[in-house]
């Protein structure tokens, strides 16, 4: 039990870790890329974006004001284990906005155009990829950087909306609204611009760990890994009735339909029961069901 307990504390302290990583991500890609060129996109931060061009109150201060707000709601529907995560990527941006800010500010106090002047569409470009990047590593993780991506999220428990979606539904107002304030359709088109990018980087990274596979599963302890797979993955098991060629003895094989981002929690599982089982994956186009998508033909 001792093992198996550090080796889950050490998957929640990688969670943690990868989480910081797409939180720097997030961070450089608007202080680096975003705020010098003035540009603009949904969600909190957005806004937070447009307080700070019209009033010079950075990022953080305002960032993290509204998100306390967006704790209650994800506190009572996703559960205190994603809050948990939620709350530290709340702090620890909000810290590392400031962090960069200080680190790549000039000596009059303005972040500089680090491609150059004129290259707003590049820095537009490139900074939407990393915010894409940033927030698709911290959903993997099951986390938020909080914001609408809460909603997202809550959406998304409930509806079969994939997250950028949905995200980019929540922030088209944002971003309309900016020509209220400025009058100047630029900053509305390079916002949309940053909103595409963002959506099919997230959609991307984060649909290629929840594609659905299976599991084929050769072990002599394949009733404690059915178990184990039952009560801890949440998956419903098949056991099967085999024999081998070679050996001609008889075996069971166990076979599993699950998310691509249960994959890693069904190795680990069967590695610590296990090491020596043979295990067999398989991307399927699709699986319809019970804990999967809803049969939608008519």
């Amino acid at each position: 039990m001792g093992e198996l307990l550090k080796k889950k504390l050490g998957r929640v302290w990688f969670d943690y870790l990868a989480i910081t990583f797409g939180l720097v991500c997030y961070a450089v890609g608007w202080t680096a890329f975003m705020l010098p060129y003035q540009i603009t996109t949904g969600g909190v931060t957005g806004i937070c974006a447009i307080i700070y061009y019209v009033t010079g109150v950075e990022m953080q201060v305002s960032y993290f004001l509204i998100n306390a707000v967006f704790l209650g709601f994800a506190l009572k529907i996703l559960g205190p284990r994603f809050s948990a995560k939620t709350i530290y990527a709340i702090f620890v941006l909000t810290f590392l906005l400031w962090f960069f800010q200080r680190l790549l500010e000039g000596p009059d106090g303005t972040l500089p155009q680090l491609l150059g002047a004129g290259q707003d569409f590049m820095a537009c470009v490139v900074g939407a990829g990393l915010l894409g990047l940033g927030i698709g590593v911290v959903f993997c993780h099951n986390g938020s950087t909080g914001g609408t991506d809460i909603i997202a999220w809550i959406i998304n428990k409930y509806r079969d909306v994939t997250l950028g979606r949905m995200m980019m539904y929540c922030d088209i107002v944002i971003i309309s609204s900016c020509y209220v304030i400025f009058h100047d359709w630029r900053r509305v088109l390079f916002g949309l611009v940053v909103l595409f990018i963002m959506s099919m980087v997230i959609d991307h990274v984060v649909n290629s760990t929840r594609q659905s596979v299976q599991f084929l599963i050769f072990s002599r302890k394949h009733d404690q890994i059915a178990e184990g797979i039952a009560t801890q993955i949440d998956r419903g098991v098949t056991m099967l009735d085999g024999k081998g060629w070679y050996s001609k003895q008889d075996i069971k094989v166990v076979v599993v339909l699950a998310k691509k981002s249960e994959s890693l929690d069904i190795f680990r599982l069967c590695k610590d029961i296990d090491p020596n089982a043979f295990i067999s994956q398989s991307n399927v186009v699709g699986v319809y069901g019970e804990g999967f998508d809803k049969l939608k033909v008519k």
